[in-house]
């Protein structure tokens, strides 16, 4: 049914094209920013760059399709609001295979109070001593929040399995509790849904070295992501074990092709969407209540000194 919904909001969007043309014009400039980001080839990787394969969505498409489904975002989150639904979506992959990217795409219009990133870093030491689920516990949702996990309880199964920071025990031990855990949350009323964001190994190679070779986005790489290179097929054996360990019914994988950044964010929302059933809210209508004027109040001049230079 929502996927019949957005066919026919798409129809619906082409037939409100002036205003969706100013939309577009005077909303994505931050969007446009990060395209052209993109494109700053450094010199060293201009060749590599060539060879790779281009994203063949349509720039103009690719835009009005994410306002689009962004809008749609809004739409579900009041319907999560007004049920007081539950929701957890999580977000795995590779390093670098797009997952920051879809979140950012989902966060952009949305209420920040009910719909919240968690991306959380290397334990402390107090927390290893703790039962392994627990600090992930606090950011579950609440009804009427939508959370998104930014790499989740799956560090075991992947990152902490690979680099050897939890022995096998711990893993078999995870691997046994995790699907009941889920099941839990989902008794309790919890939606979970599990993304994996997939991208081959010639396409995070050459992410990578965008990262090495372009000073603004140096900072997006770690020790722990170059390991990640080395241990390429390592990575691969644990997530090949840990979808057989962990689909299970309640709680399935999805799997997202993210070689193409644009399609991979466009797909993800547009999955998201159908996994929720979700109606138009109604709103009543707010009034902007007229400002009063006092006739004896003065406006006064500041100091020139208390204001940014106007350099642009």
């Amino acid at each position: 049914m929502n996927q019949e919904r957005l066919v026919q909001d798409h129809d619906d969007t082409q037939a409100e094209r002036p205003w969706l043309d100013l939309e577009l014009q005077d909303d994505f400039d931050e969007e446009l920013e990060q395209e052209v980001d993109d494109a700053r080839i450094p010199a060293e990787l201009r060749a590599l760059w060539q060879e790779r394969k281009k994203s063949t969505i349509d720039r103009n498409f690719y835009f009005r399709e994410l306002l689009r489904l962004q809008s749609e975002l809004v739409k579900l989150q009041d319907w999560v609001r007004h049920k007081g639904l539950k929701v957890v979506v999580l977000f795995e992959g590779r390093d670098s295979a797009g997952k920051g990217g879809v979140i950012k795409r989902i966060m952009q219009r949305v209420n920040p109070r009910t719909c919240r990133a968690v991306a959380l870093p290397a334990p402390s030491d107090r927390e290893k001593t703790q039962w392994y689920f627990q600090r992930y516990v606090p950011h579950l949702p609440a009804a009427g929040e939508i959370v998104l996990f930014d790499r989740s309880w799956y560090n075991r199964a992947g990152v902490e399995k690979v680099m050897g920071f939890a022995d096998d025990d711990k893993v078999e031990q995870f691997f046994r509790d995790v699907p009941e855990f889920e099941r839990m949350l989902v008794r309790s009323g919890i939606l979970v849904v599990k993304y994996w964001f997939s991208i081959t190994d010639e396409e995070q190679q050459m992410r990578f070295l965008m990262r090495i070779h372009d000073p603004i986005k140096q900072w997006k790489l770690s020790p722990m992501d170059l390991q990640s290179r080395v241990r390429w097929e390592q990575y691969t054996k644990a997530k090949e074990t840990m979808f057989e360990r962990t689909n299970i019914a309640e709680a399935p994988w999805f799997i997202v092709e993210g070689n193409d950044k644009k399609r991979a964010r466009l797909n993800t929302i547009a999955h998201l969407l159908s996994m929720i059933p979700y109606e138009d809210v109604p709103h009543e209508t707010v009034p902007l209540p007229d400002r009063v004027f006092d006739p004896n109040y003065e406006r006064r001049t500041l100091a020139p000194e208390l204001y940014v230079p106007e350099i642009y």
